[in-house]
């Protein structure tokens, strides 16, 4: 293949530095990122004739028009960069974890001066520590509950500095909350000391917290501290039960993250199995795009590292790997650095640890195979919905694209429209759009029709213009409403002379309309068409409401503490961060809203005041 003339000279100029390429294609899209110790030797042997190169690379080189460079101080320097770069383009021909900026952590936020558990989605160097990621959303909050029922932890989502503000709450008093430091309760050392307890818990240390919680259960014994004794012995019989449940897998109780990866028609997937102390406590798998055969396991076992490592919570000492990478050395050396203590990647051959890999193994193609069965009856459901919605409509083709509007409002205030998109028979979220209405009803009388002509001709009209969100015309445009809403998005499509596929869909019966028929099409009650029609009407009802019910709590929220003399935007947001919510404001007395930043008690009186009925 004759290379471009661009990036031949490209080529003839590339550093032999430490540092990362980035091949572009005709589009300027960035589709493959790598590091070389070497760039001008690694980038040139993939333009080599003769070099003898994968399919998956052969595919990559007859895209590649462009390249970019970063050099940078030493090979450790480009394996980090090559990471960041991956996770920030996510290009094709990349092995990547697939949506891994999606997997839930549990936070602990030690930033704050009591320290509650959150499920976040996001990692930040914020002072707080991190565990995950967890690929189960509902093993997070399962982990969640665990926790809370063994350690009597902070609930509720306002942070507190153990100034007494109010009365403490039914937490405190059902011992689900005993420190109340929003009543001025709490113990900071004690509290301390259970957060303390509760990161060793999810580092998977329990052997090490029993022994500490023993010994603090016996000097609060022997202190006469026994409520504090009760609560510690029943932390204690909690943890020991979960103790007993885990599986004691390794006899040198050793810290090991155990990576299997398997390949099937096209389709990967990673297992995972966490081992503390010798004991499994916890196992993930994760699927993986962009491998290519049995030949990519070595490249996506690397791969695969990088990215989970990354963003990690912790590194075990000793990682065990299906296969030899090329880059042990610097990945092992990349990973000591974020440890601070030396890490070892081991393939075993026989033994302990290779029966553990090969239970991994075994695991990991448990998940692939039901992820691929799961995926095939969706499809095969959905494929036979389009099919059987194309005969219904008399399509020409089944319809890849379904739009669906609808008008959320109460009395024609706050008025939204919102606008759905569905791919192939499945949510494409990325291309929901949502319109506030420019032209509300004044005479308290909502006018749906009115609303829905604004909404419509606000989408097609940005089509026209050449907006890039709204480019794509859908096959198949459905309008949550009968008749009467299906003439006004006809006539809208008439005026700006666009032939679109429209229904109608009734609330009451669940009834078809098409245009230019009276009577309306009756899809049986098991149809599959039907059913994909009630799932896209469903969630643009749901998207509509969910902004309309944004839009009237703002104004219910700013609304209220605007009327108030005094309260300008700083003093709004000091309040609202102070207290939480408007409702807590208004059950706080005269002397704890003084209490609040940028406040006096003359002001806080009129606060007080105003929120109770009075006048200013």
């Amino acid at each position: 293949m004759a290379v471009p003339p661009t990036l031949e000279e490209k080529l003839k100029s590339l550093p032999q530095s430490p540092g990362c390429y980035l091949y572009k294609d005709v589009l300027g899209e960035i589709i493959y990122v790598g590091k070389a110790i070497n760039l001008r030797n690694r980038v040139r042997s993939y333009f080599q004739k003769g070099t003898k190169h994968s399919a998956k690379t052969r595919k990559l080189v007859s895209r590649i028009t462009d390249v970019d460079i970063v050099v940078v101080d030493s090979e450790l320097e480009a394996l980090v960069l090559e990471c960041n770069l991956i996770k920030q383009h996510r290009p094709h021909y990349n092995v990547r974890l697939r949506d891994d900026k999606h997997y839930p952590y549990l936070m602990l936020t030690l930033s704050e001066p009591f320290p509650r558990l959150l499920v976040t989605r996001r990692i930040k160097q914020d002072g707080n520590k991190y565990f995950g990621p967890f690929t189960n959303s509902r093993a997070v909050w399962d982990s969640l509950r665990l926790i809370y029922r063994l350690f009597p932890l902070v609930t509720c989502r306002k942070s507190w500095n153990n100034t007494p503000q109010q009365r403490p709450c039914l937490y405190h008093h059902m011992g689900r909350c005993p420190h109340a430091p929003c009543a001025g309760l709490g113990n900071q050392p004690e509290y301390r000391q259970m957060v303390d307890d509760v990161a060793l818990f999810l580092d998977g240390k329990q052997d090490k917290l029993v022994k500490q919680l023993r010994t603090e259960m016996e000097a609060a014994s022997d202190n006469l501290q026994f409520e504090r004794a009760a609560r510690l012995r029943d932390q204690l019989q909690g943890i020991e039960t979960l103790i007993e449940r885990q599986k004691v897998v390794s006899t040198n109780q050793a810290d090991q993250d155990i990576i299997a990866l398997v390949n099937d028609q096209g389709k990967s997937a990673v297992q995972m199995f966490y081992i503390r102390n010798g004991k499994l406590i916890g196992q993930e798998h994760f699927l993986l795009d962009g491998m290519e055969g049995e030949e990519g396991i070595e490249q996506a076992t690397a791969d695969f590292v990088k990215q989970y490592y990354q963003d990690a919570t912790y590194v075990p000492k000793e990682i065990i790997l299906p296969t030899h990478v090329e880059e042990t050395v610097i990945i092992e050396q990349w990973l000591k650095q974020k440890k601070g203590a030396k890490v070892t990647l081991t393939v075993p051959e026989r033994g302990e640890k290779k029966q553990l890999l090969d239970m991994a193994a075994q695991n990991a193609k448990l998940a692939l195979d039901q992820m691929q069965a799961t995926s095939a009856a969706e499809h095969d459901r959905t494929l036979g919905a389009l099919l059987e919605l194309q005969d219904a409509l008399g399509l020409d083709s089944p319809p890849e694209r379904i739009e669906a509007f609808d008008i959320s409002t109460i009395q024609g205030s706050f008025s939204v429209g919102g606008m759905v998109v569905f791919k192939d028979g499945k949510a494409l979220k990325s291309d929901y759009r949502r319109f506030k209405i420019q032209k509300p009803t004044n005479t308290g009388e909502p006018n749906d029709f009115a609303m829905m002509r604004e909404v419509l001709t606000r989408r097609l009209k940005e089509a026209q213009s050449g907006n890039p969100k709204f480019n794509t015309l859908p096959d198949l445009m459905v309008i949550d409403g009968g008749k009467g809403q299906l003439s006004v998005a006809v006539s809208v499509a008439a005026e700006l002379g666009i032939e679109l596929n429209m229904i109608g869909l009734a609330k009451q019966f669940e009834l078809v309309y098409k245009p230019g028929q009276s009577d309306p099409i009756v899809l049986p009650r098991n149809s599959q068409a039907l059913f994909l029609l009630q799932r896209v009407r469903d969630e643009v009802h749901r998207y509509a409401v969910t902004y309309h019910r944004t839009l009237r709590g703002k104004n219910a929220t700013m609304s209220v503490l605007d009327t108030i003399p005094g309260i300008g935007q700083v003093r709004r947001r000091e309040l609202l961060k102070f207290f939480g919510s408007v409702a807590a404001l208004k059950n706080a007395s005269v002397e704890q809203i003084t209490h609040a930043p940028a406040m006096n008690g003359k002001l806080a009186a009129t606060i007080h005041k105003m929120l109770h009925g009075g006048a200013a």
